[in-house]
């Protein structure tokens, strides 16, 4: 549904309440009224949002995937401090099957903007995974020193320490070798 639709509807809910009122129907027409913030409060955070937070507060990624997957163009269906967070949950509900396919959703989110600290330290963290995985070790300890700062409350320490843990570890692909080819040189 389109954002500004909501305004229409909260217009009509209010001019229902007051032609209740007139017709001394005062008690239902204040009710009507109350009820009219509703669609104000879904213009700055969208029902599809909400439901898919609440989904992956669950744990539930499959669910959490099919609410934001009704969201089919953002920028008409949502308030622009919303657009962050959409591509946040989007790299979210991805993180579990295509850890890949996440940074430049994490990237678009910060980009946005994000609200909240721990959400910013979050999309950092897997913005940092990504580079590790991609083998960018400077840009991800950048990253992860940026995510321990963003990260006041200390909910993701365990998950800084494991990255910089893997950090440290010596690159695989730099040491693999074919052990038939070790003893030949230039000119053997």
């Amino acid at each position: 549904m389109n954002k500004y639709i909501k305004f229409g509807i909260t217009a009509l809910m209010i001019a229902f309440g007051i032609y209740l009122m007139m017709n001394r129907n005062i008690g239902w027409g204040i009710v009507t009224v109350l009820f009219s913030s509703i669609p104000i409060l879904l213009f700055f955070k969208n029902e599809y949002i909400l439901l898919a937070f609440w989904f992956l507060r669950k744990q539930n990624m499959v669910k959490a995937a099919n609410w934001l997957s009704k969201i089919t163009n953002y920028k008409s269906q949502l308030h622009k401090s919303q657009y962050g967070y959409f591509h946040y949950l989007q790299g979210l509900t991805l993180a579990q099957d295509n850890p890949s396919k996440v940074e430049p959703y994490m990237k678009k989110a910060l980009e946005y903007g994000l609200n909240m600290k721990h959400d910013r330290a979050m999309a950092t963290l897997n913005i940092a995974a990504g580079a590790m995985q991609k083998g960018r070790r400077q840009e991800a300890q950048k990253l992860l020193e940026e995510a321990k700062k963003l990260d006041t409350a200390g909910m993701m320490t365990d998950q800084i320490k494991m990255l910089k843990d893997q950090l440290k570890m010596p690159s695989m692909q730099k040491h693999l070798h074919n052990p038939n080819m070790r003893q030949r040189g230039k000119f053997s």
